[in-house]
């Protein structure tokens, strides 16, 4: 009763966030009932459809090797999502780790912790997950990580800003003058205290996965096909033509740009939720 009284309250107070979480959750459940809502196989493919306009048959068209793009676009987007959310989960989780840490010890650990962030953050993050792809090889946990670096850096900044002034509070000192260890104070009285700034930094770093992996398949070198993925259909379609048919562009693009913006909506309705400076307005 609780937790349905606080949707309705977030739902009156920040109504195109709500509307973004609804998008997020309708497509969520799209990916994950993916083999029950697609009309076909997305791997199947019928030569006697090749490049088919959008019609009642087809409803999305169909690519140049006859395969129905609506089904491959709800499958790709399961893929998509998949890649997206455990990568941000997993960079975002250490990179938290690596911020309490880095703020509590402080000293050279912080200075050298901090000089290691600033070098990989100097790197753009498309080309710093395209070398770590070269590096580790294709398949798709090896895009999760290659994405989960790119994210880990900003994991440790924004965390261990919280961190530094969490751990000047009167109850960590209490903690600490009854003799409980290093890794008890962190882990159960500074991190969940920085539990709000990591759920708002993972749900606005979501849409960033998803345009690194979309960017990814687009050049070739992120989810190998045949397996679909919103990257490598768009990838693909370029490859095949230089001036390729609208409804292969338009399309994949449309479910990469309503799941980014239904993120990046959510996550600013979030922050706002969460701030205690705002949440009196």
């Amino acid at each position: 009763m609780g937790t349905l009284r606080g949707l309705k309250s977030f739902s009156r107070r920040y109504p195109v966030g709500a509307a973004g979480g609804l998008l997020l959750v309708a497509i969520s459940l799209l990916a994950i009932f993916a083999g029950v809502v697609a009309p076909d196989d997305p791997l199947y493919v019928d030569y006697n459809q090749l490049g088919t306009a959008p019609s009642s048959e087809f409803y999305l068209g169909t690519d140049y090797e006859g395969r129905d793009v609506l089904s491959r676009i709800i499958h790709g987007g399961r893929v998509s999502l998949q890649v997206s959310v455990l990568s941000v989960l997993l960079g975002t989780t250490l990179g938290s780790m690596w911020g309490i840490a880095s703020a509590y010890f402080g000293g050279r650990f912080d200075i050298i912790s901090q000089r290691i962030v600033e070098m990989v953050m100097s790197f753009p993050a498309l080309v710093l997950a395209m070398v770590l792809l070269v590096a580790l090889g294709g398949g798709i946990w090896t895009v999760i990580i290659a994405i989960a670096v790119t994210r880990l850096p900003y994991g440790v900044r924004v965390i261990r800003s919280v961190a530094l002034s969490v751990k000047e509070l009167t109850y960590v000192d209490a903690a600490r003058a009854m003799g409980a260890s290093d890794l008890r104070i962190m882990a159960q009285h500074i991190a969940p205290q920085c539990f709000a700034a990591f759920l708002v930094l993972a749900t606005a770093h979501l849409g960033a996965a998803i345009v690194i992996e979309a960017s990814l398949g687009f050049l070739g070198v992120g989810i190998t096909p045949p397996t679909a993925s919103w990257g490598n259909m768009l990838g693909g379609v370029v490859s095949n033509t230089y001036k390729p048919i609208w409804w292969l562009v338009v399309f994949p693009g449309l479910a990469i740009s309503l799941t980014v913006l239904a993120f990046n909506l959510f996550g600013d309705a979030l922050r706002d939720a969460l701030d205690p400076k705002l949440r009196g307005r």
